[in-house]
């Protein structure tokens, strides 16, 4: 099943749109083949959707070329098997390729409106967000969600600082779909749920988790109802 529908550009869209989108990103694996060892990402990843994930972003960084397309193609036709999202992280030419629902960009990568230009309508467009002032512009810049972090300081991103608890509420009031990653697990879901985000992007809990499953769905369940 394919992702379907248009989702918006950031500015205005549809209430139920916006509501749509926000059930497709409650819990977001972000993995690379790395992180994902001993198992592989599709051995991971059908783990965590049984445990209700709802999304896979890929974050590969060490791939060449030809091998990263044809990992991003084979993921993201078995997302698609399963009705799950699939994102390529940081290329644009490989989400286009691999026929990805969304393209995640960070602060340094791609500048977002000349993806919006090149991304076609109904495929779906993050990008990372650690201020107000940061999710405001990629707002206006067209993007549908914006990914906030770090929530908590984490190994997986070392270079990302923690995000300011007083920009937190303002992110959330902008009327974007909100993802909080950073640090998060099944020890302190609930307390992020709480924070007022849509969806969860977790790396390393879900990656070195002994039970994916379990533990992606103990990260759901602590969402308030």
């Amino acid at each position: 099943m394919g992702m379907g529908g248009r989702f918006g550009t950031g500015r205005g869209t549809p209430a139920a749109g916006r509501e749509e989108l926000a059930r497709r990103l409650r819990l977001t694996l972000v993995i690379s083949g790395e992180e994902a060892r001993p198992r592989t990402i599709v051995e991971l990843a059908e783990k965590a959707f049984a445990g209700g994930a709802t999304a896979l972003q890929l974050r590969e960084k060490g791939l060449a070329g030809r091998e990263h397309y044809g990992l991003a193609r084979d993921l993201a036709a078995f997302c698609r098997e399963r009705g799950r999202l699939f994102i390529v992280n940081d290329r644009l030419d490989l989400a286009l390729a691999s026929g990805a629902d969304g393209l995640h960009l960070g602060q340094g990568d791609l500048p977002a409106r000349v993806a919006r230009a090149h991304w076609p309508e109904g495929k779906i467009l993050g990008i990372s967000a650690s201020t107000v002032g940061e999710a405001r512009a990629a707002r206006e810049a067209g993007a549908d969600y914006v990914g906030v972090g770090a929530i908590f300081r984490t190994g997986s991103k070392s270079e990302a600082g923690e995000v300011e608890r007083d920009q937190i509420g303002p992110i959330n009031s902008l009327g974007l779909v909100t993802v909080a990653i950073g640090g998060i697990g099944q020890g302190n879901a609930a307390l992020v749920w709480s924070m007022g985000f849509d969806g969860l992007a977790v790396i390393s809990a879900l990656a070195r988790a002994a039970d994916p499953e379990g533990t992606a769905r103990a990260i759901m369940a602590a969402r308030p109802a």
